[in-house]
């Protein structure tokens, strides 16, 4: 009797298992052959990104901007950042024309706050 409880409990544990294994990749990124984090439209995107990271960090420096106002234009940045990626995900690895062009003119205005 309990050869059969623990055969049963081993085979339910296995097949939650590989349920579980199935459910988790909904919803993640295309695979890398798929992905391209480098597509010419989320390189420009992600490139303006890093340099205005590197403003803000510039402004801190200089005293431009206070510590709290570059934790809040990061913030900002990553909130961009994690949008671009959303919109790579559901494209196959690259964002279109209209996606940049929306992803740019939130970065206008992130751009316009630093050093102000």
């Amino acid at each position: 009797m309990k050869l059969n409880r623990l055969l049963a409990i081993i085979l339910a544990t296995a097949f939650l298992g590989a349920t579980t294994c199935v459910f988790a990749d909904e919803g993640q990124p295309p695979a890398k052959n798929n992905w391209n984090k480098n597509h010419p439209r989320r390189h420009q995107v992600n490139k303006r990104l890093n340099n205005q990271n590197k403003r803000i960090h510039q402004e801190v420096k200089e005293g431009e901007i206070s510590k709290g106002q570059a934790a809040n234009l990061h913030k900002e940045d990553r909130q961009v950042r994690q949008e671009e990626r959303g919109m790579a995900t559901q494209n196959g690895g690259h964002i279109t024309k209209q996606e940049q062009k929306t992803l740019n003119q939130q970065e206008n205005g992130i751009s316009n706050q630093i050093g102000k």
